[in-house]
């Protein structure tokens, strides 16, 4: 592909929310919830005993964390995100490129995100629905055979710790 026939791009921010949109909704939800926890904590403080402080404490800060787990991993589609468009850019659809995306809904969202804004949405949508994956598979492939995957280096490190990538388009 190349650039005189590149389709009209969003905005990089338009693109950022678009990736992780899913996880922009559960970051409402946490900062309500930790928003309500902070009012029962604040209530506890004042009048109740000292179990239901360490309750609320521990609700509140459980919400008030992923806060800040859902923005590193919001971040961390965004740098998918870049990477599958540099790559469909370069080479144009391919099977090998959209298998890397396959691991999570967040990674299949921005490798979609990023096909669709090449014109490549049909084909990698088309392989995925090939591949077995619906839209209600968050987590693919792996997670089933495995129990404590969440916990493994390569599970964490491009879920949470995304390397900030420059755009090449």
């Amino acid at each position: 592909m190349s650039i005189s026939v590149l389709p009209k791009q969003p905005h990089l921010f338009v693109s950022y929310l678009r990736v992780g949109r899913l996880l922009y909704y559960s970051l409402v939800l946490f900062v309500l919830e930790s928003w309500i926890y902070w009012i029962q904590l604040r209530y506890a403080l004042l009048y109740q005993s000292v179990f239901h402080i360490v309750f609320w404490v521990w609700c509140f800060l459980f919400s008030f964390v992923h806060i800040f787990l859902v923005l590193a991993d919001g971040w961390s589609r965004f740098q998918n995100y870049k990477r599958a468009k540099d790559q469909f850019f370069i080479h144009g659809f391919n099977r090998k490129i959209c298998d890397t995306y396959i691991g999570s809904k967040c990674q299949r969202m921005a490798a979609l995100v990023a096909a669709e804004e090449l014109g490549l949405e049909k084909q990698v949508s088309a392989y995925y629905d090939s591949k077995g994956v619906k839209w209600y598979h968050y987590c693919t492939l792996f997670h089933g055979k495995r129990t404590f995957v969440f916990v493994q280096e390569k599970i964490l490190e491009p879920h949470f710790f995304g390397v900030q990538l420059p755009s090449k388009i």
